[in-house]
């Protein structure tokens, strides 16, 4: 879908096409598509075969067939053809026009577009979705309040992986404590994917709500990927943690026992007292020039934080990769992580 949307957002041809044949009361089923399973569903029409361009999109949005548009944009393949997808895919649609064109993305896998001739609405067909097409306006409008939404919850989010950190350093860390940075990671991790769908459908209008994007969301996945590597079992990674997240409902996801179950965690609402232990996968990843690999080994040589920050210099040169720069390096880091968090608590 967000494909589909970038082909067609404000200041691409095809759109400015798109935008003539509303102004001109017009209709059109475009499939923006000319591979071989395309062409074995046309019937009649006419081959084109010219270069695009909106002019010529609008001038050929007067018949009543579709355009068949070739995959790249360069070029209309055909118009005026009468699409024959498979009657038997599921549509929701009434209208011949828009059942055609959802018949013809789910059955082929393509994007089609269809724009209303009486009502000027223009909807988005691909990867099995329906996205109807909104004024710039009403889109920068959602696109701020969004923006708003995802400040307040980036707050929620520093606030739950500072207190983290200060429990993980006088090591009283709890599940509940954990649970939370994930719930709230999670929840911006939903509003900026939604806010970057609407990026994309705005094409050129939306240069500044990216770089407040950019501002706001920089560098939150590294943070949350170690928050949760740093307390998942040895058979389930981050990678797969967060994607079973992002499958889960909002409901499901502010469920505390969910989401302690995602976390390998599993028990019900009194075992988020229970205390856990970090690995120290986070503190170690502000070393600097410390290799990931290294960190890794560093990590389960000493299997926890509170080892790692009681550790010497002999024993942090112990591990494989680590020498005596490595190892003050390490030491230093961790204290002056301590020392901060001591600070700014109290």
């Amino acid at each position: 879908m967000r494909n589909a949307l970038a082909r067609v957002s404000p200041g691409t041809p095809l759109r400015d096409g798109i935008d003539r044949v509303v102004r001109a009361k017009a209709g059109a089923l475009l499939v923006l598509s000319d591979e071989p399973d395309v062409l074995s569903i046309c019937s009649g029409g006419f081959l084109v075969d010219a270069p695009y361009s909106p002019q010529r999109l609008s001038e050929l949005a007067k018949m009543d067939g579709a355009i068949i548009i070739s995959s790249e944009g360069g070029r209309i393949a055909r118009a005026n053809v009468h699409l024959v997808p498979d009657p038997t895919v599921p549509t929701s649609e009434t209208g011949t026009r828009h059942r055609t064109a959802e018949r013809v993305a789910r059955s082929l896998d393509v994007p089609v577009v269809s724009a209303s001739e009486e009502m000027g609405v223009i909807n988005v067909y691909a990867g099995g979705e329906k996205r109807q097409l909104q004024e710039v306006g009403h889109l920068l409008e959602r696109a701020n309040q969004a923006l708003q939404t995802l400040e307040r919850y980036k707050t929620k989010l520093d606030d739950g992986i500072n207190n983290l950190t200060a429990v993980e350093v006088e090591d009283v860390a709890t599940l509940r404590d954990v649970v939370a940075v994930v719930q709230r990671g999670e929840m911006v991790h939903r509003v900026a994917d939604e806010i970057e769908t609407m990026i994309i459908e705005l094409g050129i209008d939306a240069r500044l709500l990216r770089l407040q994007l950019d501002e706001l969301y920089d560098e939150i996945d590294d943070e949350l990927d170690l928050v949760v590597a740093d307390y998942l079992p040895a058979n389930r990674s981050a990678e797969q943690a967060m994607s079973d997240m992002s499958k889960l409902s909002d409901d499901d996801v502010l469920n505390l026992r969910v989401t302690a179950e995602v976390l390998g965690r599993a028990g019900d609402n009194d075992d988020l007292t229970q205390e856990v232990a970090p690995k120290g996968l986070r503190f170690l990843r502000r070393v600097k020039r410390l290799d990931s690999n290294v960190a890794d080994a560093v990590a389960n040589h000493f299997g926890g934080l509170a080892k790692m920050q009681r550790a010497t210099l002999d024993d942090l040169m112990s591990v494989e990769g680590v020498d005596e720069a490595m190892a003050r390096s390490v030491r230093d880091t961790l204290t002056r992580i301590t020392e901060s968090t001591i600070l700014d608590q109290y």
